[in-house]
């Protein structure tokens, strides 16, 4: 799956992702913990929406193909704590 290409994220989620740059992308992606297969993986066929400020991303793991996740802390958030 193209990083670039926006699957299925709300509105807010895509005006988050679209800011972040595409190494950054790439590396949030491939670090996904699964916890069926114990270790990092790359997530695909994900979505993404915006939770408490923060974008949730939720897919499938690229070895087992069972659900993961991975929550990016927007930097929203993080001035507000």
């Amino acid at each position: 799956m193209d990083i670039e290409s926006i699957p299925e994220f709300s509105t807010a989620a895509a005006k988050l992702w679209e800011t972040m740059p595409g190494d950054s992308k790439k590396i949030l992606l491939s670090n996904v913990w699964c916890s069926k297969c114990g270790h990092a993986v790359t997530i695909t066929n994900f979505t993404g929406v915006v939770k408490a400020g923060d974008l949730l991303l939720v897919g499938k793991c690229s070895d087992c193909h069972g659900d993961v996740a991975r929550m990016i802390e927007t930097s929203e958030n993080q001035r507000k704590s």
